[in-house]
């Protein structure tokens, strides 16, 4: 047979298993499992695990005279209820995600209807919408703390200089005006991510609605609040439920600018947590507050989640 006419004959194929056949036979699987184990184990690790864990801690107290963990299922519990700064933290809390999720969610609707334009350089200032957040939130916390020192902080100088302030006066150090500094800092730099989120939502509306009622002659402000809000209800929903979660274990802001102080002023359920744990060496309690915070918030974005119908 010559060459020409082998070349001509049709060349085996090699099937599918064959060239699979140097793999591990659990890795060349058709099998869901083991695509899912990797993520799997992490959330064992550091999710499932730990739960139990702080599960476990909560049944015990700790021992002051020996240190040692001792068997109390309703010890950190009872405690709790009876516990002044608990629900003077848990007051923080709320106030802090209220307040700050107000400011978050108003500002990025505004600055959001301000970029959503297809004009030349609008693309370049969205993109300048995330450069707050890939900021790591202990090195915001300390540019802020710089900023409203007293002596020489760039915005307390500002409202020294504007009369807004009395001289030398410390927004931080005050415990009727350091809540609003931590808050200044979270507010900068998580408003962005809000600004993301309605921008994606309003690109992602029909244009139909607003043409009809433009025919119709229907303001700007009255095609914001009959269509606009309206059919971005749901997007706004998803919005304030997840930075809703995330503000409610506030801790980094609080730690770093005022480490809960003036007194207790600033103090939320994860900081107070987080004393206890690293200051007192009480485990067992800052555990037990830790799924305290845990119960609110599953309670609280359950509620949410049914009231305004979100569905994730």
């Amino acid at each position: 047979m010559s060459s020409n006419t082998a070349s001509l004959l049709p060349r085996e194929t090699a099937s599918p298993e064959s060239k699979r056949g140097w793999l591990p036979s659990w890795l060349s699987s058709e099998h869901p499992f083991p695509w899912l184990f990797p993520a799997a184990a992490l959330m064992v690790v550091f999710g499932i695990y730990p739960l139990l864990y702080a599960l476990t801690l909560s049944l015990y107290k700790k021992n002051a005279a020996t240190r040692k963990m001792v068997f109390a299922p309703d010890h950190n519990w009872t405690k709790i209820l009876s516990d002044e700064r608990v629900w003077n933290a848990l007051f923080n809390t709320f106030l802090y995600t209220g307040i700050a999720l107000v400011f978050q969610l108003v500002l990025g609707m505004l600055i959001a209807l301000l970029l959503d334009s297809d004009r030349k350089g609008y693309g370049i200032l969205r993109a300048m919408m995330t450069l707050p957040l890939v900021i790591p939130p202990a090195v915001t916390a300390m540019m802020f703390l710089l900023m409203l020192n007293g002596s020489f902080g760039v915005l307390s100088r500002g409202l020294i200089a504007m009369g807004l302030l009395p001289t030398g006066f410390s927004i931080l150090g005050n415990a009727s005006t350091a809540m609003a500094g931590v808050l200044l800092a979270e507010i900068w730099q998580w408003t962005p991510f809000m600004v993301l989120i309605m921008l994606a939502g309003l690109r992602s509306l029909p244009k139909e609605p607003f043409e009809a009622a433009a025919i119709d002659g229907a303001s700007g402000v009255q095609a914001f609040f009959r269509l606009t809000l309206p059919m971005m209800s749901k997007v706004i929903a998803i919005a304030v439920l997840i930075r809703g979660i995330d503000l409610f274990r506030a801790f980094d802001y609080v730690k770093v600018m005022t480490d809960s102080g003036p007194g207790t002023a600033t103090e939320t359920l994860t900081s107070y947590a987080g004393r206890i744990y690293f200051g007192n060496a009480d485990f067992p309690y800052a555990s037990t507050i830790a799924l305290l915070t845990l119960i609110i918030v599953i309670v609280v974005s359950s509620a949410f989640m049914k009231a305004f119908k979100v569905k994730l």
